[in-house]
């Protein structure tokens, strides 16, 4: 059985972490320290309980006011450097949880810190409810943050402020109106690092959520100026790809499907126990006496617990397809018990959606 993720926080760790408090805070009481972490309760924490309990008992083993704190906390992140741990340790996400819970009220040292913890450790969801109360600041501390040397710092000004951050507080001022973020977005663009780009892309596919003409038009105004940007673009656009509206279907070159035609569609699996997959096949005919690029997708209509139905969309292929031609294709989709997403018994069904047209949907039942 594979190790469960809350136990990157286990005595090793916290242990190797101690040793190293010790030896740049002064008088620092590692029994205690370890105590408090590991007491009744700690067995039962999920993973994002187990970083907020170690920032509280970090909280309560460090002496002096909050720059003391934060002194103390930079001082362990560069002994951690130099004995040779690697930057963006996930395992010490606690430390800029440590400024999110106690520097709320000083915002000067919390940025200032900020800009020296993300490139150890990524500081994404911490700076976001610095954001809700200091908007214009933080905005303007992310711009400033999107022109940095170090490529984590500027990751951090694109990715910090995405409307939509998964398993962030959402920013709803930036979900209604996206405009402050747009000019970090755009000189960040071209960044050098992949990683930076990745979160443009990332932050793009948050906006168009919210505000899907704004990224079209970012997207129309983009494409075209390098390789790079082009993959930024289409995968800032990967929801409104899905959810197939002529607009952008055009700007990435799929047209018109009247020459298509979807044959022999059939589900091998009528009834699909969960721990099984569905099993459907068809065939693509390209009646057109040319080429068509074509972006092929399906759509899974899983059943809520209301009976209702609910689609997403899983993409099969993006291609070009001969004129005259006939593709056979088999997919499967698999219904494996998964923490993220809850089956329900009944009807379910699934369609063939091809460049944003969706074909008519079959039945499959789930059963126990």
């Amino acid at each position: 059985m594979a190790e469960l993720f809350k136990n990157i926080y286990n005595e090793k760790f916290i242990n190797e972490f101690s040793s190293i408090l010790s030896k740049t805070v002064s008088n620092f009481d590692t029994p205690s320290f370890t105590k408090a972490i590991f007491n009744s309760n700690w067995k039962q924490l999920e993973l994002k309980e187990r970083m907020r309990h170690i920032t509280h008992a970090l909280n309560s083993h460090l002496e002096g006011d909050f720059k003391n704190h934060v002194d103390a906390l930079l001082h362990s992140i560069a002994e951690m450097q130099r004995i040779g741990r690697r930057e963006t340790s996930i395992e010490f996400m606690f430390l800029p949880d440590f400024i999110e819970v106690y520097g709320i009220d000083y915002y000067d040292i919390s940025t200032k810190a900020f800009e020296k913890i993300t490139q150890f450790t990524s500081c994404e969801f911490a700076v976001r409810p610095f954001l809700l109360k200091y908007p214009t600041e933080m905005i303007s501390q992310m711009n400033a943050w999107s022109k940095h040397s170090h490529a984590s710092v500027r990751r951090l000004a694109t990715e910090g402020c995405r409307p939509r951050l998964p398993w962030a507080m959402a920013l709803p001022f930036l979900k209604k109106d996206p405009t402050a973020i747009l000019p970090i977005l755009e000189h960040l663009k071209k960044d050098t690092s992949e990683s930076v780009r990745r979160s443009v892309a990332n932050n793009l596919n948050d906006i168009s959520k919210d505000n899907p003409e704004v990224v079209l038009e970012l997207a129309t105004k983009w494409k075209g100026t390098s390789e790079e940007i082009d993959w930024l673009v289409k995968h800032g656009c990967r929801t409104l790809l899905k959810q197939g509206g002529s607009d952008v279907m055009q700007l990435f070159g799929f047209g018109a499907v009247d020459k298509i035609a979807i044959n022999h569609f059939k589900i091998h699996t009528p009834k699909v126990k969960i721990g099984d997959s569905v099993v459907f096949s068809f065939q693509l005919k390209n009646n057109a006496e040319t080429a068509l690029k074509l972006r092929l997708e399906y759509g899974l209509y899983y059943q809520k617990a209301n009976t209702s139905l609910a689609k997403k969309v899983f993409k099969i292929s993006e291609k070009m397809y001969s004129e005259n031609s006939a593709t056979e294709i088999t997919r499967k989709q698999s219904f494996k018990i998964i923490t993220t997403r809850k089956f329900h018994l009944g009807k379910h069904q699934v369609s063939i959606i091809i460049n944003g047209q969706e074909f008519p949907s079959l039945d499959f039942e789930l059963v126990d």
